[in-house]
């Protein structure tokens, strides 16, 4: 299993190097940051810390920062769980959104599907939105989370899927491109 906090932290260090090193690519990202904006090449190559990075990474994945990302994905935090699940050319898959949970949940369990989170809405889909976002709907951890992303009934379930979808974001280039 990938542990996302861990992939991030990997990443973060990869991404704080680069720039500490002046790349173009790396220095052009922590610059989304508001407080590094206005930094010159080498005041942002002096300025930049780890938790910078780790701000970057995690905007780029779906969070407003480092703190909001860790806590959704161990768990601590369950009122905003970001825009991870539903990245750009998703909105063409069949979906119910919801603004409560508990009618999230009586519906995803009257249809089937999928209960996924979205800053602070909720929204069903089916199979076929889950292969898109990259993982595979079969997976034995949807059954033990209860197909419930929001409030799982095996958290470590969900953290393993985390994992998973980060990862792929990272592979696939698009964490960079958020």
């Amino acid at each position: 299993m990938v542990d996302p906090i861990d992939l991030l932290k990997g990443q973060a260090r990869v991404l704080h190097r680069a720039a500490q090193a002046g790349e173009v690519g790396a220095l052009a990202r922590h610059r989304r940051l508001k407080e590094l904006a206005e930094l010159a090449d080498d005041a942002l190559k002096a300025a930049v810390l780890r938790r910078h990075s780790l701000a970057v990474l995690a905007r780029e994945v779906g969070f407003s920062g480092w703190s909001h990302a860790a806590g959704v994905i161990r768990g601590d935090v369950d009122d905003d769980f970001g825009t991870l699940l539903y990245p750009d050319g998703c909105g063409a898959y069949w979906n119910i959104w919801l603004a409560s949970y508990a009618e999230a949940r009586e519906i995803r369990g009257q249809t089937g599907g999928y209960l996924l989170a979205y800053r602070r809405h909720y929204f069903i889909v089916d199979h076929h939105y889950v292969a898109n976002l990259g993982l595979d709907p079969e997976e034995p951890a949807w059954a033990a989370m209860g197909r419930d992303w929001a409030r799982p009934q095996d958290l470590a379930a969900r953290t393993g899927l985390y994992g998973q979808l980060i990862a792929r974001r990272f592979a696939d280039g698009d964490a960079v491109a958020a």
